[in-house]
């Protein structure tokens, strides 16, 4: 039996494979604006364009990539889990459709808050050991030796630092973020929902401002994420969340809590299009070859 012709001839095996193409796209896209948001939530202050010219001019633009392999080693999959997951979701928890039609608007928003939740999981260890990576200055590690450094410090249970703000932060944040794209789509060209027909043009515009609306409701759970990940001495400046959210409030103002959200909304509207615009043309060509997977695997199947 061959693993390949039979699993794409499946539509979760096209969704999972078409969501890691999205995955990709998204992480090579926006990498730079991500480092530059995660200093500025770091810091105390400065814009972006000062933080940008201040890393290339010490480091060089190589350094704007800097963490870039754990994100890229793991997207894959976690994007490919997300969108197959949402695929799943949004049908199961819609009730009163059927198989013809597209998701409800409301499955679609729990389709996304449950894969979010779900991504949740292999994301928090990702974007602790990213954000590690992006924060160093002088000694470079790369992440496995980040991983061990923590692991060696805090246990294995280290690596899962801040996944309950993680979840807190995604799971509502990809309701609405999956809702906005469909929603979006379908105003920018009426049936396409249905039809699976839009242009490139749509899936960009829609993908973006699906980004954009997800970061602008999560923003500050984000800034309190980044500040408990970055955390690297012992004991830690910040016991929890709440302490967090008090202690950065207290000194530099409830502005601390949006710091770095024109950089985030940026990377959001481009990373977002890119995503959204591999995953549907990727998903097309998959399905476009489906009679062929399929004729090449009914033999194993027999």
């Amino acid at each position: 039996m061959d693993f390949w012709p039979e699993f794409l001839a499946s539509s979760w095996g096209r969704e999972f494979v078409a969501g890691g193409f999205g995955g990709i796209a998204g992480i090579i896209s926006g990498y730079p604006l991500d480092t530059v948001r995660i200093l500025q939530q770091n810091s105390k202050g400065g814009s972006a364009c000062n933080i940008l010219r201040n890393v290339i001019s010490k480091e060089g633009p190589t350094a704007l990539y800097k963490g870039m392999a754990a994100p890229l080693a793991s997207i894959t999959f976690q994007n490919a889990m997300v969108f197959q997951s949402y695929a799943i979701l949004s049908r199961v928890l819609d009730t009163s459709l059927s198989t013809k039609d597209p998701p409800s608007y409301k499955g679609v928003a729990l389709g996304g808050f449950g894969a979010g939740a779900l991504q949740s999981l292999i994301l928090s260890p990702v974007e602790l050991i990213k954000i590690r990576l992006q924060l160093q200055t002088r000694i470079q590690k790369g992440p496995r030796e980040v991983a061990k450094s923590i692991m060696k410090a805090e246990g294995f249970r280290g690596l899962f630092r801040g996944l309950g703000i993680t979840i807190l932060r995604d799971a509502p944040a990809h309701g609405l973020y999956f809702w906005t794209y469909e929603y979006t789509r379908e105003q920018l060209h009426p049936g396409c929902r249905k039809s699976g027909e839009e242009s490139l043009h749509t899936m960009l515009i829609a993908g973006g401002l699906a980004g954009v609306a997800s970061w602008i409701s999560c923003y500050p759970l984000d800034v309190v994420k980044t500040r408990l990940q970055a955390q690297s001495t012992y004991p830690p400046k910040y016991t929890g969340i709440v302490d967090c959210f008090r202690k950065s409030v207290r000194e530099d103002g409830y502005a601390v809590l949006w710091r770095g959200l024109g950089t985030a909304v940026s990377r959001a509207f481009l990373v977002n299009g890119a995503i959204f615009a591999a995953y549907e043309i990727a998903l097309r060509c998959l399905f476009s070859n489906g009679s062929i997977a399929e004729e090449n695997v009914m033999p194993a199947r027999e």
